[in-house]
């Protein structure tokens, strides 16, 4: 039944969720069991109710005419029943939601999810423990311990030396991994960080990234006192990969000028093209110059469990810290993230033991708490996700989600090659494709064109009709249109359709144009 039928259905229940809600506690407890059943089925049913009349990515609705909706909404009136809570959230976030499991949502790195993880989420929140000690969680710490030894294990780290910890993403991981790498470099010089803060001189500090690396290099340079201008970025060769000649001139640069690499991030799958930097000959300068690797590898990180792909991680097992986004390319719901060290001592580096939480004495007894090597202190069980994921699919069906994502993007990509109004800009290593529309018109009419605006606003006309949802780049300041395809029940013709709504988008685009600059003629000339 359509949404409107699904708020006026009287409910199926000799005593209806509002009748139970009203005589009882709203609080998680065995005396309240069948409210929070009948109020999580009712849920249950909306979003399912939403599902199967999805028919677009988007509604297309603009922010101000949502932000009106919200005006009459007054937070200190909760409202009778869940009938009319629910109608309200439908009303407010679900109607005009951006849904991710829809074939022409083609934009970010938003994966739709599998359903076992939608069930550890419900687990996860209903019990609510928290992961930074092992007096809050008891077995979630075992449960997230074994997945970073799997992970450790896929990326090739030598058992039991291996280590790492869930985060809320690649921003946190990555910020993790250049703390570790600058205080691991300054420990080596008999200097603490943690217990004097930045030596003078920070400045001679710096990172080395590829130009075209994630924004979170920039943010956590900044944000650990090195500053925007420590990140150094690698020219990239034609695919989009750091160029390792460029990197070894940097170097040479770098000492000649007195500065200091404190990390080399090597990226495997950058955000616009997929991208992988050649991670075996990083490693070797890493190791000729003695300089932290790190590996971002947030999108990527779905090619550890590919049957067809995993070559293209070669050489991350060398690498001194990995990020990995399950949330991205394992299919999990946000946030679902991991930080990865070859080495298990540099995390403590991060160990701080309060008496009230985590004592010594409970590290010295062999108590797993977590806290010791993660930034957060209270943290969600979100690694329930994965362990459900992994103990009802496994991950070789994981994996071959992955595998098709790249099929998917290889197919795409030769039909974009043919299409002779469509520029292509890179070859898919991974499932990201940059291109631009350029209509076939010729002569004086071809050189009045802003094809930047056009392609702009090509993409702004399909999210306004809610006909599809893609991202927009620039490279060289040239703007581009891109797909991130991590869908992987999207079909190839489902993909064109959306190249062909862009070119009819992008002709009538032209068309207006064309008349309201007729328009003007005509009154100037009258």
């Amino acid at each position: 039944m359509g949404t409107a039928q699904f708020f006026a259905a009287d409910i199926n229940s000799a005593r209806t969720p509002e009748a139970h809600l009203a005589e009882s506690s709203f609080i998680f407890h065995p005396d309240n069991e069948k409210s929070f059943r009948l109020t999580i089925q009712h849920g249950l049913e909306l979003i399912c109710d939403r599902l199967r009349n999805t028919d677009a990515p988007f509604s297309g609705i603009s922010p101000k005419e949502l932000a009106a909706k919200f005006e009459s909404v007054n937070l200190e009136m909760p409202h009778d029943s869940l009938h009319q809570t629910l109608e309200e959230l439908h009303t407010l976030y679900l109607k005009d939601a951006v849904y991710f499991h829809h074939p022409r949502y083609l934009a970010h790195l938003n994966c739709p999810i599998v359903y076992p993880a939608i069930l550890a989420e419900l687990i996860l929140s209903s019990i609510n423990s928290s992961l930074d000690t092992w007096d809050q969680s008891a077995g979630g710490t075992l449960i997230e311990q074994s997945l970073i030894d799997w992970t450790c294990d896929k990326v090739g780290y030598e058992k039991k030396l291996g280590d790492g910890v869930f985060t809320s993403g690649g921003t946190q991981s990555n910020l993790m991994a250049l703390l570790l790498a600058r205080d691991n470099y300054f420990n080596q010089q008999g200097y603490s960080i943690r217990e004097s803060g930045l030596p003078e001189g920070g400045s001679k500090f710096c990172i080395l990234t590829s130009e075209v690396s994630h924004f979170s290099i920039q943010k956590s340079a900044a944000l650990l006192g090195l500053g925007y201008d420590s990140v150094l970025p690698i020219k990239c060769d034609a695919n989009y990969r750091m160029d390792i000649e460029a990197l070894r001139s940097c170097l040479k640069n770098c000492k000649a000028g007195g500065k200091i690499p404190l990390a080399i991030v090597a990226t495997a799958g950058t955000t616009d093209f997929g991208s992988i930097d050649p991670i075996s000959q990083i490693v070797e300068v890493c190791r000729e110059q003695k300089i932290w690797l790190h590996v971002d590898a947030a999108y990527g990180c779905g090619l550890l469990v590919s049957r067809q792909h995993r070559a293209k991680l070669e050489g991350i097992e060398l690498a001194d810290s990995v990020t990995v986004d399950y949330h991205k390319s394992f299919f999990q719901p946000v946030s679902c993230g991991a930080f990865l060290v070859r080495d298990n001592q540099h995390l403590s580096l991060i160990t701080h033991h309060a008496e009230y939480l985590n004592p010594l004495c409970q590290s010295q007894e062999g108590t797993p708490n977590l806290v010791n090597k993660s930034l957060q202190t209270t943290r969600r069980f979100d690694a329930l996700k994965l362990w459900l994921t992994l103990r009802m699919m496994g991950p070789q069906l994981l994996g071959d989600y992955f595998d098709r994502l790249l099929s998917l993007a290889s197919r795409v990509h030769q039909k974009l090659l043919l299409d002779s109004e469509i520029e292509v800009l890179n070859t898919p290593e991974l499932s990201a494709l940059v291109f631009r529309f350029l209509p076939n018109v010729g002569g004086e009419k071809a050189n009045a064109i802003n094809f930047c605006e056009l392609n702009q606003n090509v993409r702004k006309s399909l999210s306004q009709a809610g006909a599809a949802v893609i991202a927009g780049t620039k490279v060289n300041e040239l703007s581009y249109l891109k797909f991130t395809l991590l869908n992987p029940q999207t079909k190839t013709q489902e993909v064109l359709e959306v190249v062909e709504l862009i070119k009819s988008h992008g002709r009538k685009i032209l068309t207006d144009s064309d008349q309201t600059k007729s328009r003007s003629t005509v009154q100037v000339s009258n």
